[in-house]
């Protein structure tokens, strides 16, 4: 089962929204929000709220693909979030995320004892390709003690 598909599977949000997980790696994860009549806003883009989602799911998605071996001994939480909405957002959307470290540094953190935190940076586009957000979510790993 892929990232995106283990997310649609466990994730209601992600099932609810029909978002789409086109690429989900340790390096980048990118996913779509179809245009959904039921999930607009009031001037008829996605709204605020399935954008959050779409950006928020778009970071879990590079968590999990970057740090799914660790899984047995820690749990992925998302610890905090920020998002700035820089453009009218219509039609479909899509979420491409980054991490903000190396995965071998939070890796050696965790190994360390610690609980480790990171960023992901998300920029939400139209097809125009017209950033309408960005998002960073920061998450850590708890480990399993």
């Amino acid at each position: 089962m892929s990232v995106g598909e283990m997310l649609v599977a466990t994730v209601p949000m992600a099932r609810t929204l029909d978002l789409e997980f086109l690429e989900t790696t340790p390096e980048r994860a990118v996913v779509r929000l179809p245009d959904q009549a039921a999930y607009h806003n009031h001037v008829g883009g996605p709204h605020a709220g399935a954008m959050f989602t779409l950006a928020e799911s778009a970071s879990g998605a590079i968590v999990i693909a970057a740090f799914g071996d660790q899984l047995q001994r820690a749990v992925p939480l998302a610890v905090k979030a920020e998002i700035g909405y820089k453009k009218l957002a219509m039609g479909v959307v899509t979420a491409t995320a980054t991490l903000g470290r190396p995965v071998a540094d939070v890796v050696a953190e965790l190994d360390a004892g610690q609980r480790p935190e990171f960023p992901v940076e998300i920029s939400i586009q139209r097809e125009d390709g017209a950033v309408t957000g960005e998002m960073t979510v920061v998450w850590t790993l708890r480990p399993n003690s």
